[in-house]
């Protein structure tokens, strides 16, 4: 057993009572006191635990985000985690912390304060055995990635084009923490569709139904999805009318579109930013655009799987697969910029649900790996 994980493992308690501090300190994305709380608590043990720096960019409208460097050397690799939560005030108390056999419950837990816990003690356990890189570690920890990471992605952007690699700590696919080497792009997309209204009984013939209008265009678009190549057209929400008795004026959805490849956002974005009526007299405004690009496996993140693969295997005991996902993350902003691995943080279940839980003896090892994936990077050049 190598010295990384015999040292992390010795530290599982320890990890496990830290884990206990962060979820217990409530971070819904939209309450910036309380999401500032936790980010003033995790700077502190960030400070204490690595000896990094460690600065707290400041937001008026979200919480602050935390940038802590460790290491030093001309060269980076970014971690990258965020805080907040799809949680809101008071969940806590009716989805408390606790532990139940093998594994720990509460909110936030695996989505993804467990991630943060591992990349905090990732570090600490390479500076307490004296690992010295010639590079430095930025750990970046947002506020707002759970809607949308409207105020953290410039941010996210910038550290990702200094770095070489970009390891996040979102959770892995399923109870074998499975790493994501792909994840679909993000098109969102409203269609506000105009017609004219009329009495539905007595001057029907002079209405033009945007329900109707709103209907032949939820059906073109539905077409559009090809599961052969991964792409998914969702129209989720619509919403109309005002009366049973009066032929719609107006009308709109809401539309998710997920696909593999850059390549794809740009065969399919000109085919709904460009809709035409079905029905004369009738108007289509389209408003959205690409929310989060593909991360797409490249030869480089696959190299990037390679070495975690050797890693699990030769020094965890452990077999790691590579999975896609249609789910996004804010490595969907790093992967155009650089090699992006994700899905790093705790093996469990339940993101967003009552039963959201993290195997406990699983986190020093996922820790482990973090760590020795860090070591490896640092030594490779692109």
């Amino acid at each position: 057993m190598s010295d990384l994980l015999t040292y992390l493992k010795s530290k599982q308690n320890e990890m496990l009572k830290m884990l206990q501090t962060l979820v217990e300190i409530e971070s819904p994305s939209l309450e910036k006191e309380m999401n500032d709380l936790l980010g003033k608590k995790i700077a502190e043990i960030f400070l204490s635990f690595t000896g990094g720096t460690m600065e707290i960019i400041p937001n008026q409208t979200y919480g602050n985000h935390l940038r802590g460097r460790w290491g030093q050397g001309d060269r980076q690799i970014l971690l990258l985690a965020h805080r907040d939560t799809v949680w809101q005030s008071g969940d806590l108390q009716r989805n408390p912390f606790r532990i139940e056999g093998d594994k720990a419950y509460g909110p936030g837990i695996f989505d993804m304060k467990g991630g943060i816990v591992q990349g905090i003690y990732a570090l600490h356990s390479l500076r307490h055995l004296q690992i010295n890189l010639n590079c430095q570690v930025v750990f970046l920890i947002t506020s707002d990635e759970e809607i949308g990471s409207p105020s953290s992605r410039q941010i996210i952007e910038e550290e990702a084009k200094k770095s070489d690699y970009v390891l996040v700590l979102e959770p892995p696919m399923f109870d074998y923490g499975a790493l994501k080497t792909a994840r679909k792009g993000v098109g969102m997309y409203k269609l506000k569709v105009t017609g004219q209204a009329a009495h539905s009984g007595i001057d029907h013939q002079k209405g033009k139904s945007a329900i109707e209008e709103l209907a032949h265009q939820t059906l073109y678009l539905h077409k559009l999805t090809d599961y052969t190549i991964g792409t998914t057209v969702n129209v989720g929400t619509v919403k109309g009318g005002t009366r049973g008795n009066v032929v719609a004026a107006e009308a709109e959805a809401e539309v998710d579109i997920r696909v593999r490849t850059q390549a794809e956002f740009d065969r399919i974005i000109p085919l709904i930013e460009n809709i035409t009526p079905a029905i004369e007299g009738t108007r289509i405004e389209v408003e959205g655009g690409i929310n989060r690009p593909p991360l797409e496996r490249t030869k480089d993140v696959g190299k990037m799987f390679e070495l975690a693969r050797k890693i699990g295997k030769e020094k965890l005991g452990i077999d790691l697969v590579e999975v896609e996902t249609g789910g996004a993350s804010d490595g969907n902003f790093t992967a155009p910029l650089a090699p992006t691995l994700d899905g790093l943080g705790p093996v469990g279940d339940g993101a967003h649900a009552v039963h959201e839980h993290v195997l406990i003896q699983d986190i020093p090892v996922r820790s482990a790996l973090l760590g020795y994936l860090i070591e490896e990077l640092a030594r490779q050049n692109r």
